[in-house]
């Protein structure tokens, strides 16, 4: 699953967070469509105080800044631009300037301001993502989650990490096994599993013995769009009586280091967090979004490894009975929650036997099989063909970007039923934050 932070760019938007501004000049528009939406970037001499909201019959969005005046001629949009059919401006109690965007659907605003950088001066941001529409008859899906799913249904990506490979054998068993063979062998039978869960695609990062650098692995899963990563590894100790399986998930201090990483290369780097560009962003900025994409991360992260380890339990002796923590490589990614298995140890000899077993290894591989199933029959995103299959789900994790009422919209239920069943006093919601949905709500 996706880590996604449009609730945040709302967040700014609101009049309570916007700074004073004076005589501000809007200078100039410019606009393009993604697949997901349109973004108008309007250059500003200074940052604005500015509020964004909608109006039906016919479908408006307004945009008003405080102590604003326009000095430029808004660039119109063609006859078939998808979002909106033109764009226009008028002063509002002598110092204010109001922004009318004449849309041909409803949209979901999200604004946000820019400071500048060494190519633009300040900036204010507002993004229009388009409303699912129902297919037969144009009009935005309000009745019920099904609806939703059928038209978008989308397996969930699982991309599977075996350990090591090429000139990298990992740890050795006293017998001569390589802990690349095993982890690769179990790998491939838990691609097998996940391919034939109806619902569920799994990618193996490494296809055979070859070495992949380890932050490679996860830009292999990112590029796949996974939304989880697991890698699988078979560990060693000194001591040859160490044994049973362990399961990982990336360590605070971890998650620290690599989001100074992160935010030191976000120049080189378009689309680090959940389809978010950082390269505009002040450090600020840039460092509150990976922060709360990290956390919802690790939030999915801590919940699928507890149900891995969970069956883990079932097969054998576990090294550690708690999810355990640690900075491991291949866990960083801050947009895609991920776990590392140690499956057992190789370097005990008993349990070298069992990982160099057929059998043994389909047991392991359903271990992780099951948990992995467990948390997306709870978890699983609206948008995918699991949610659908699953009908009784009543768990929603708070992701980039959505609000309460879009939430009781998606699943064909009331604001107010979301808000009883989970003793909310507000709409606000956080990222990673689980909402009980009452589905005959």
């Amino acid at each position: 699953m996706r880590v996604y932070l449009k609730f945040f760019f709302l967040m700014l938007s609101l009049p309570g967070l916007a700074m004073a501004a004076q005589n501000i000049e809007v200078k100039s528009l410019r606009y393009w469509t993604a697949p997901d939406h349109t973004r108008l970037v309007f250059d500003v001499s200074n940052k604005p105080e500015h509020k964004v909201f909608l109006l039906e019959n016919p479908h408006r969005l307004v945009i008003d800044l405080s102590q604003a005046s326009l000095k430029t001629v808004f660039k119109q949009p063609g006859r078939k631009h998808p979002v909106f059919t033109g764009i226009r401006s008028a002063s509002r109690h002598k110092n204010d300037l109001r922004i009318v965007v004449d849309l041909k659907a409803s949209v979901n605003p999200k604004s946000m301001t820019l400071k500048p950088n060494n190519k633009y001066g300040h900036r204010l941001v507002v993004d229009l993502y388009q409303q699912a529409k129902n297919a037969a008859t144009g009009l935005v899906a309000k009745t019920s989650v099904k609806k939703t799913v059928q038209q978008k249904a989308r397996d969930i990506v699982v991309a599977i990490d075996a350990g090591h490979g090429g000139e990298d054998p990992g740890a050795l068993g006293k017998r001569g096994t390589r802990e690349k063979d095993v982890v690769f062998s179990i790998a491939k039978k838990l691609a097998k599993m996940i391919d034939k869960q109806p619902g569920m695609k799994a990618v193996m990062v490494r296809k055979g013995d070859y070495y992949i650098k380890l932050r490679e692995r996860i830009n292999i899963a990112r590029k796949a769009k996974a939304d989880l990563f697991v890698s699988i590894h078979a560990d060693a100790f000194k001591k040859r009586n160490v044994k049973g399986a362990s399961v990982f998930t990336l360590s605070r201090k971890g998650a620290s280091s690599e989001a100074a990483r992160w935010l030191a290369a976000k120049e080189n780097n378009a689309d680090l967090v959940g389809g978010v560009s950082l390269d505009e962003m002040d450090d600020t900025l840039a460092s509150v979004l990976l922060d709360l994409s990290q956390t919802a991360s690790k939030e999915a992260s801590r919940e699928v490894a507890g149900k891995v380890l969970k069956h883990f339990k079932s097969i054998g002796h576990l090294h550690n009975d708690a999810v355990q923590k640690a900075g491991f490589a291949v866990l960083k990614s801050p947009d895609i929650p991920s776990i590392l298995v140690e499956t057992a140890f190789i370097s005990n000899p008993d349990e070298e036997a069992k990982l160099r077993n057929a059998k043994h290894q389909q047991k392991m591989a359903a271990a992780i099989f099951k948990g992995v199933l467990g948390y997306f029959k709870e978890y699983a995103p609206a948008d995918t063909l699991l949610a659908s299959i699953y009908k009784k789900q009543t768990k929603h994790i708070i992701t980039r970007g959505e609000t309460l009422s879009g939430i009781a919209v998606l699943y064909g239920v009331s604001m107010k039923s979301i808000k009883s069943a989970n003793a909310l006093v507000s709409n606000t919601i956080r990222i990673g934050q689980v909402l009980k949905i009452p589905l005959d709500g």
